[in-house]
C-alpha cells in the first residue's frame, strides 16, 4: 500500500554491517532533516540472525519512526536489491549501500527532480566522491586526476566489468545538467518504484549488475543518468573484510546471465576469466582465470538453469567450448 504522503523510500541491504546501516540512515537524518517527512528508510537484511542483524532490528525499530525492516536470508546476491522496490511504498526509490552518505542537499534536490519528471523512466545515479574529499588526488605514477567519479566505462579489468572514469567537463559543479553516462557503480542509483527494470532473479552473491542493468535500461528506449547534485560518498574500507562469499564462479555466472538475458556476445567474458585468450596475461590475472572445463561447466549449467541460448561475435571461441554456431547472427544452434 503506497504512503501517500511520503515520496521517496531511501533503501538498503544490509548483511553483518550494522555500524554502516546504523550511519548511513542516522547521517541522511541528522544532515537532511528538512525532507524526513518526505521519506521513509527500508532495510533488506541477508543475515537477520547475526549478532549485527539482531541490532539492526533493535535500532530500526527503537530508534527511526519512518523506517521498516525486513529479513530475507534464503541466499545472498545483487538481486535481493529487487526487494526494495517491491516493498517500497512511496512513488520514487532511492537505493544505496549499507555504507554511503550523501551530499548536502541532494536529497531535496532528486525529490524535486522527480516532481519536475513526472515521467522519467530513467536509471538515475550521481558523481562519487571518493574518501580523500579533496579536489584532485595524486596517483602512484605522480599524474594528478580529479577526486571524483562521474560514472564508469565498460572495460574489463581485475574480475570485473566497469572502470571508474570522468566527464571531461561535466559532473563536477552540483548545478551542471543531467548527462548520459555508459553506466555507474550500484553503490547509490534511483528510478521510480514502477519503473524499475529489476536485476536477473537468478543472480546470486556478487557481481554482473553494473553496465547490465545499465544496458537494460537502453534496450528499452530509456537513458542512464548522472545527476550532478546527487554526490555520494562510499565507504570501502572494512577492517573485518568482507562477511559474505564472494567466487570467481558466480561472478563469472552472473555474467553469463546477464549477457545471455539481454542477447549480448559472452566472448568478453571468455576473453577476461578463461585461460584461452589470456595465456599472455596468465600471471597478471591468475586470480581471476578459470580453465577452459571449468569455465565450460560453468557455462553449459547456466544454459541449463536460465534455458538461455549464448550468442558469440568469434565462430572460434565458440568452437573451443564446443559450440556450433549457426546462419544467424552469431546465436549457438542447440
Amino acid at each position: 500500500m503506497r504512503d501517500k504522503k511520503r515520496k521517496l523510500t531511501i533503501g538498503m541491504c544490509t548483511y553483518d554491517d550494522f555500524n554502516g546501516t546504523y550511519f548511513t540512515i542516522q547521517s541522511i537524518r541528522l544532515y537532511h532533516s528538512d525532507i524526513m517527512e518526505d521519506v521513509e528508510f527500508l532495510v533488506i537484511d541477508n543475515n537477520p540472525k547475526s549478532k549485527d542483524g539482531r541490532m539492526t532490528k533493535k535500532f530500526m525499530k527503537e530508534s527511526v519512526p519512518n523506517g521498516r525492516y525486513i529479513t530475507f536470508d534464503e541466499y545472498t546476491g545483487c538481486s535481493i536489491r529487487n526487494k526494495i522496490f517491491e516493498n517500497a511504498n512511496t512513488p520514487y526509490v532511492l537505493c544505496v549501500d549499507c555504507h554511503v552518505m550523501l551530499y548536502p542537499n541532494s536529497l531535496h534536490r532528486l525529490i524535486e527532480y522527480f516532481d519536475n519528471n513526472p515521467n522519467t523512466k530513467d536509471l538515475l545515479h550521481g558523481p562519487l566522491l571518493w574518501e580523500q574529499l579533496s579536489n584532485k588526488m595524486k596517483l602512484k605514477s605522480g599524474e594528478y586526476v580529479n577526486n571524483i567519479s562521474t560514472h564508469m566505462e565498460m572495460r574489463w579489468r581485475g574480475g570485473m566489468l566497469g572502470t571508474w572514469a570522468n566527464h571531461d567537463n561535466l559532473g563536477y559543479n552540483v548545478d551542471d545538467e543531467p548527462f548520459e553516462i555508459p553506466a555507474h557503480g550500484l553503490g547509490l542509483f534511483a528510478c521510480k518504484k514502477d519503473e524499475w527494470l529489476s536485476f536477473n532473479e537468478k543472480f546470486r552473491e556478487f557481481g554482473g549488475e553494473e553496465g547490465y542493468i545499465h544496458e537494460k535500461y537502453r534496450k528499452e528506449g530509456r537513458k542512464v543518468l548522472c545527476l550532478p547534485f546527487l554526490r555520494w560518498m562510499h565507504r570501502f574500507y572494512r577492517c573485518g573484510g568482507i562477511p559474505y562469499t564472494l567466487s570467481t564462479n558466480s561472478r563469472v555466472r552472473n555474467y553469463f546471465i546477464g549477457h545471455m538475458e539481454l542477447d549480448l556476445p559472452i566472448d568478453p567474458i571468455l576473453w577476461h576469466f578463461c585461460y584461452i585468450k589470456n595465456k599472455d596475461n596468465k600471471k597478471k590475472f591468475d586470480k581471476f582465470l578459470l580453465g577452459q572445463d571449468e569455465i565450460k561447466n560453468i557455462l553449459y549449467k547456466t544454459i541449463e538453469e536460465t534455458e538461455y541460448i549464448p550468442s558469440f561475435n568469434d565462430p572460434d571461441l565458440a568452437k573451443h567450448l564446443d559450440f556450433y554456431i549457426g546462419p544467424s547472427a552469431g546465436k549457438v544452434l542447440m
